[in-house]
């Protein structure tokens, strides 16, 4: 509901204070965790990152579905950092330092890439009015620097190389591998390997997201007439986005600097001793628990070099054997291609909310208009619904919780000063005696 610059603030920096609490509180505040402490949050890690990008998947306000993001993400923070408390509780400090250094990777990466992609989806309202992606459509035309920057941004959060994202999501993986790897105790080991899966599904449901995000909205033909009167933002406005844009690219081509760097921080927590031989170069990082002679090793930006590399011999390829672009209209089965026959929202997604019905619990009202004959209707209204199952049966009985115990406090609340001065001596009192029971 905020503005967008508001929301890129909120979801890149404020949630943040929640993981600053646990890292200072449970991780090191009080001495090293218990290991029921990192399995809990590896659970709760696991679970929301899983969830968070289904909901997402299903979402076709702009803003809701980047908002569903922050969920997604602060779970795949939580991976790592319940990996890292793990780590600590059964005297792996090797294991702990990198579940330490991606958790910490991934909030420096969601904060720039997050900030990113809500300062593009800014732009895009400012410039079309609505925040229905099923309303938007060939914006990349009409501003191609946006369309750009959110392309950026939707790479970096679907953790395609050579971003950001793909080296703090890496970083997970070999934190999650190698606790499964270096611990004899089957609830480490089953949890460590159903967190690794778990991370895995959340990357290729995030990637799909914002193929969905992103086609529909940018490519295509215009579905309202906001969409086609849209025109780029003022310079003023597609700065930011280039210099979050800038990091997101140099945060993922060097890892080796970045990781240098959160060393530097890990040292001053107690309990960790962090790696110098995680960093190899300025743009390479390893896990440096397996030895040199590992598998373990990743330079980004070659592979990003590599695919690029793959389009570029095709490129020449066809540019070898003498083939030229011919531009002719799209067929269309014998009909005409308007913005009415292109692939929408809506369709995407319906794929993926068949296959988690169970999550989504769907429901759907088809109703055909005909004057006719029910054969030829001049008009179908679909109405899909999924159900909120945590505001329904989580949220919403705790909140009401809440409030009818607030309720019930009102009446200390008297406005009486005679009663208030009895609740501080009556306190004095129990804690008097309190003291000297223990005592």
């Amino acid at each position: 509901a905020a503005p967008s610059s508001i929301s890129a603030l909120m979801s890149g920096v404020l949630i943040k204070t929640g993981i600053y609490g646990i890292v200072r509180f449970c991780a090191f505040g009080l001495g090293p965790p218990e290991q029921s402490w990192g399995v809990l949050v590896v659970v709760l890690g696991g679970a929301s990152a899983v969830l968070g990008v289904l909901y997402a998947l299903m979402q076709h306000d702009l803003k809701r579905l980047l908002a569903y993001h922050s969920i997604e993400n602060i779970g795949i923070i939580l991976l790592g950092l319940g990996a890292g408390m793990i780590g600590l509780a059964y005297g792996r400090t090797d294991v702990a330092s990198i579940g330490i250094a991606a958790s910490l990777y991934h909030v420096l990466n969601h904060a720039v890439f997050k900030g990113l992609l809500f300062l593009g989806a800014g732009g895009v309202i400012m410039a079309t009015g609505t925040r229905q992606i099923e309303q938007l459509g060939g914006l990349l035309r009409r501003m191609p620097w946006t369309g750009l920057f959110f392309l950026v941004g939707a790479m970096a959060i679907s953790g395609l190389p050579p971003l950001n994202g793909f080296a703090s999501e890496w970083l997970t993986f070999q934190a999650l591998l190698y606790g499964f790897h270096g611990s004899a105790e089957p609830l480490v080991h089953s949890l460590f390997s159903i967190g690794g899966a778990l991370l895995a599904l959340t990357t290729a449901l995030a990637a799909a997201c914002f193929v969905k995000a992103f086609g529909i909205s940018f490519l295509a033909l215009p579905r309202s007439r906001a969409a086609a009167d849209a025109h780029e933002l003022p310079a003023m406005m597609l700065a930011p986005q280039a210099f979050l844009a800038a990091l997101c690219v140099g945060l993922g081509l060097f890892p080796g600097v970045v990781v240098r760097m959160l060393g530097s921080v890990m040292a001053s927590l107690p309990g960790l001793q962090p790696r110098a031989d995680v960093v190899r170069g300025a743009m390479g990082m390893a896990s440096g628990l397996s030895g040199s002679d590992s598998f373990d090793h990743v330079v980004p930006v070659l592979l990003g070099a590599a695919m690029l590399g793959g389009l570029a011999v095709a490129g020449l390829l066809t540019a070898r054997r003498g083939v030229t672009a011919r531009r002719v209209p799209t067929w269309g089965c014998g009909g005409e291609l308007t913005a009415r026959t292109e692939y929408t929202a809506t369709a995407f997604s319906k794929p993926l909310m068949m296959i988690f019905q169970a999550v989504y619990r769907p429901t759907r009202e088809v109703e055909a208009l005909a004057e006719v004959s029910p054969y030829f209707p001049q008009e179908v209204r679909y109405r899909s619904e999924i159900e909120p199952t945590f505001e329904r049966y989580v949220y919403g009985p705790m909140l009401r919780g809440v409030i009818r115990v607030a309720d019930g406090m009102k009446v200390l609340q008297a406005g009486s000063l005679h009663a208030y001065l009895a609740y501080v001596m009556a306190l004095v009192v129990i804690l008097v005696l309190l003291v000297w029971w223990r005592g």
